[in-house]
């Protein structure tokens, strides 16, 4: 059975709690509950992780592969208009990686625009709010298959 990481960056455990009007109502809990059930259907299994620390995050990626992930799907959070040091581990690695986001990051504040991350990844998932989360493992289980 393949193995997906799923990383959860800053501020990210105040889901349910933090703009709801922005992020919804969900809890991170309640995200990683409706992925790991859509993982069991699609035959994967996934571990969650989430930090607000961008090092933590990056020790993750760099260990993915030794750990036996097959690919990672992360939300940076705030870290993906700001970071080059997740940008660089991520091409660092030689899994796939998706990038996910709940709210359209293209059609809010303009220093939201950029992602770091986006040239490195394999596809981006934003707008949907928690499903961009279910898409984005679909589309990395139809990646790996």
């Amino acid at each position: 059975m393949k193995r997906i990481l799923v990383l959860h960056g800053p501020n990210l455990n105040l889901l349910g709690q933090r703009e709801p009007e922005v992020y919804g109502r969900q809890t991170l809990a309640d995200i990683d509950g409706e992925l790991a059930m859509l993982a069991d259907q699609l035959d994967l299994a996934i571990d969650t992780f989430q930090s607000n620390h961008e090092g933590d995050l990056i020790d993750r990626i760099h260990a993915s592969a030794n750990d036996g992930f097959s690919g990672i799907i992360i939300n940076p959070g705030g870290l993906t208009h700001t970071s080059v040091a997740l940008r660089d581990a991520i091409s660092s690695i030689e899994l796939p990686v998706i990038e996910a986001h709940l709210s359209n990051i293209h059609a809010r504040e303009s220093f939201r625009h950029h992602s770091y991350v986006a040239g490195v990844v394999i596809g981006q998932v934003s707008g949907f709010g928690a499903t961009s989360y279910q898409l984005a493992l679909r589309g990395l289980a139809a990646h790996l298959a």
